[in-house]
């Protein structure tokens, strides 16, 4: 496979060798402020080419080499409202254009986005999609995927206590290790639920594209896309350092730097992250905390410009997980609610998790298209140092062991792209590419029955059955997108992508008396599957008015297939086969921007089909998800953001999504009986998300150097259920967070808190009625350094 990739780069290199003759020119300019005062340090940038340049002292920034066209410019720097601009060039040696910058505090940014696997404006995108600034991950004090829930509307990411990010986009979510909501980091998929990177850190933009989006990302996009952007280095030269301290001995520290080894050739950044708390629960059986955490983390870069139109990026990432406690679980809901963050465990269970992420990144910014290579390897080390319990009381009864060595349990991810593109805004704008993977999950887990065992009805004690499970898939896709303007605003959308994925399975079950040497139960055994899945869109879009953007979209998704693993419900055969299960989704929208960028208005309505359900079954006391496709799943909805800068310092945001998910056919076994759930509402899925936020910034003094900030949020979330028979429910509740104190150019001193009520919510629950509460109310204090 190496070869292979090898091959493909040199013969690009030796293809694109002559594209370089055309006739360029030089573009240069002054980035003033409203005041007439030249800004520096501004990062000017036109879209899908790869040129960039930072002001000087005096506001002025230049661009080589730019072949004469339209192009879409983008400038922004910190403390001012991005803009983006449309600007043709024609044939010259120069050019020569201004820009304004507006305070912040003045009005909204003009978010650019790489949704679709290419730069452009986030209100031009035609179907649904959020995004959050490096500026709104701090407000909103994002620390952790989960955090985004009802930030962005219909999102919901449960909080299973174990840090895996089990989200749920429109109705569609999470139920087992291969996602429905792909999330990427760096434009590298994170792949399943292991090789996930939870912690936030260093981020330049979040985006959330909502509905299938299989056509560019493929498998597991089926409810959406989750895009992390972390910030690189550049020709500016900048640092950072973060202090938080708060209750539960709440620590995290943040620090990073970015700057030019070599200006214009050879750039370096590094950011690490350090944070510790204790544990919300206790154990009152041991008498000791629960949950404590302990979480290191890195981000590193090393980007070189070995010519103009050439940049290769080295990115490692990693980030280290001690969890003195991992399943914080009450045995039933009214427990939980009588007796909040307690339980009762004879086992502690600390997990042990190490992930690690790196990837070698080639780009070609051509005269006429672009041209790029990802190739990242993925890691996960994932075990339990001390046993899980699982009967989830004082009892020796039943305990969950999986450390048996490196070997095992470590997931190993290898993924490659390619990727042609057109670079200009012409009337044809297209991409293609393809995309290949290697999964290896070697998995070996035991359930142990102890002394007190027979309490439970086993007829045995002090032995384990061991379960081993060996799984490696490979794939490869082929995609194609383009936008084509019939006429003058009016832009078709068309894509289709071929995904073809092959898995190997190879099982084996053991009996194991304490002390004795295991018995082979299930000799080793081995099948394997393949299948391919189209994902088609097909789009309209109509620029209704100026800054008014309507469309219509169907577009189609789909979550891998597989088999089933051991376990200790004969009811439930090894090997297997469940088939991929697919969305299609049709979806209406307008994108509205008035009043010269002070307020955004979006409105989306969606009609999501789900077929071939992939129905998640917990078998215990294994703890093994077993999946059978089961049914068929019908999710609409409607969503509604707004975003204002109605005067200065005051910034609004408000999200409302509604969504009614169903299942319209559902056939399932439950006790060797078949029960008919037709009609019962889909789990993790509320039905409304709504959240509110209100800011005010007022400068202190005439000079504008230091400025009070006021800020408040509200979220509210609708009914939700997390068992399919609908009897675990959560009714609507609300959440209040705030934060504030003092800004200024280079340093913060904020105060925050988070659920201020004390609400007490159910965050996550199994089928068979273990539940774990959302977040207590927290509270702190932030210290933030900037050059």
């Amino acid at each position: 496979m190496t070869r292979t990739v090898s091959s493909v780069v040199v013969t690009f290199l030796a293809f694109v060798s002559f594209v370089n003759a055309q006739s360029t020119l030089t573009v240069s300019g002054k980035i003033t402020d409203s005041r007439s005062n030249p800004v520096s340090a501004a990062t000017v940038a036109l879209l899908n080419t790869g040129k960039a340049s930072v002001t000087n002292d005096n506001g002025i920034f230049n661009l080589k080499n730019i072949v004469p066209g339209k192009y879409t410019v983008s400038i922004s720097a910190v403390g001012y409202a991005a803009i983006s601009k449309e600007i043709s060039f024609t044939h010259g040696s120069s050019e020569n254009i201004d820009f304004i910058l507006q305070d912040a505090d003045n009005r909204l940014d003009n978010i650019v986005v790489t949704a679709q696997k290419k730069e452009e404006q986030l209100q031009k995108v035609p179907f649904s999609i959020s995004a959050l600034t490096s500026k709104e991950v701090k407000e909103y004090r994002l620390w952790n995927a989960k955090d985004l829930t009802a930030i962005v509307p219909n999102l919901y990411s449960a909080n299973s206590g174990d840090e895996r990010n089990v989200a749920s986009i429109r109705g569609i979510g999470t139920t087992s290790y291969d996602p429905a909501v792909a999330t990427y980091i760096d434009g590298v998929n994170q792949f399943t639920l292991d090789t996930y990177t939870s912690q936030l850190m260093d981020v330049e933009r979040i985006e959330v594209l909502r509905g299938p989006q299989g056509t560019l990302y493929g498998r597991n996009a089926m409810g959406g896309v989750i895009n992390i952007i972390t910030k690189q280095p550049a020709d500016v030269t900048s640092a950072f350092a973060e202090i938080n301290v708060g209750n539960y001995n709440q620590q995290r520290y943040e620090a990073g730097f970015r700057a030019p080894l070599v200006k214009g050739k050879l750039y370096l950044g590094v950011a690490g992250m350090y944070n510790k708390r204790d544990g919300y629960y206790t154990n009152t059986y041991l008498n000791k905390s629960f949950d404590k955490q302990n979480t290191y983390a890195g981000n590193y870069y090393l980007k070189y410009k070995p010519a103009d139109k050439w940049m290769i990026s080295l990115n490692l990432k990693h980030q280290a997980n001690r969890n003195d406690g991992a399943f914080t679980l009450s045995g039933s809901v009214d427990e939980a609610f009588e007796n909040p963050y307690k339980i009762q465990q004879n086992a502690k269970g600390r997990m042990t998790d190490n992930t690690l992420f790196s990837s070698l990144g080639i780009v070609y910014s051509g005269n006429t298209f672009n041209f790029s290579s990802h190739t990242a390897y993925q890691s996960n080390l994932r075990y339990y140092q001390n046993p899980v319990d699982g009967d989830f009381s004082p009892l020796d009864a039943v305990t969950i062991i999986n450390d048996y060595g490196k070997p095992w349990n470590k997931v190993k991810t290898w993924t490659q792209e390619f990727k042609l593109n057109s670079n200009t805004a012409s009337l044809l704008q297209w991409t293609v590419g393809t995309y290949m993977f290697a999964d290896d999950r070697p998995n070996k887990q035991a359930t142990h029955y102890g002394e007190d065992a027979g309490l439970l009805g086993v007829p045995d004690v002090n032995f384990s059955t061991i379960n081993t499970t060996t799984a490696k898939s490979k794939g490869i896709a082929f995609y194609g997108q383009a936008t084509y303007t019939i006429v003058e605003n009016l832009d078709v959308t068309a894509g289709l992508r071929y995904d073809y994925e092959h898995k190997q399975y190879n099982l084996m079950g053991e009996y194991q008396k304490d002390g004795d040497a295991p018995i082979t139960t299930l000799a080793d055994t081995s099948a394997a599957i393949q299948y391919g899945a189209f994902s088609p869109k097909i789009g309209l879009s109509y620029k209704v008015a100026a800054g008014s953007n309507l469309y219509a979209t169907y577009s189609r998704g789909f979550r891998t297939g597989g088999m089933t693993q051991l376990s200790a419900d004969p009811s439930q055969p090894p090997l297997y086969e469940y088939d991929p299960e697919y969305s299609n989704n049709v979806e209406l929208g307008i994108k509205n921007s008035f009043f010269n960028e002070k307020l955004h208005a979006n409105l989306a309505v969606f009609l999501t089909n789900i077929t071939g359900v992939q129905v998640p079954t917990l078998v215990l006391p294994d703890a093994i998800t077993i999946i059978r496709n089961a049914g068929k799943l019908q999710s609409k909805g409607i969503e509604l953001e707004v975003s204002a800068a109605p005067a200065k310092g005051l910034q609004i945001n408000y999200n409302l999504g509604y969504t009614d998910a169903s299942y319209t056919n559902l056939k399932l076994s439950q006790n060797g009986a078949s029960v008919d759930l037709d009609g019962k509402k889909q789990i993790f899925t509320p039905d409304v998300t709504s959240m509110l936020s209100v800011q005010y910034g007022y400068y202190l003094g005439t000079k504008q150097h230091l400025k009070l900030v006021v800020r408040g949020e509200w979220f509210y979330l609708g009914k939700q259920y997390f068992d399919l028979s609908n009897n675990i429910a959560q009714n609507p509740y609300s959440l209040l967070n705030t934060r504030f104190g003092i800004s200024s150019k280079h340093i913060d001193l904020m105060f925050w808190g988070r659920n201020l009520g004390g609400k007490k919510y159910i965050a996550y629950a199994y089928d068979f009625g273990a539940v774990h509460l959302g977040d207590p109310k927290t509270y702190g204090v932030t210290l933030g350094f900037r050059l």
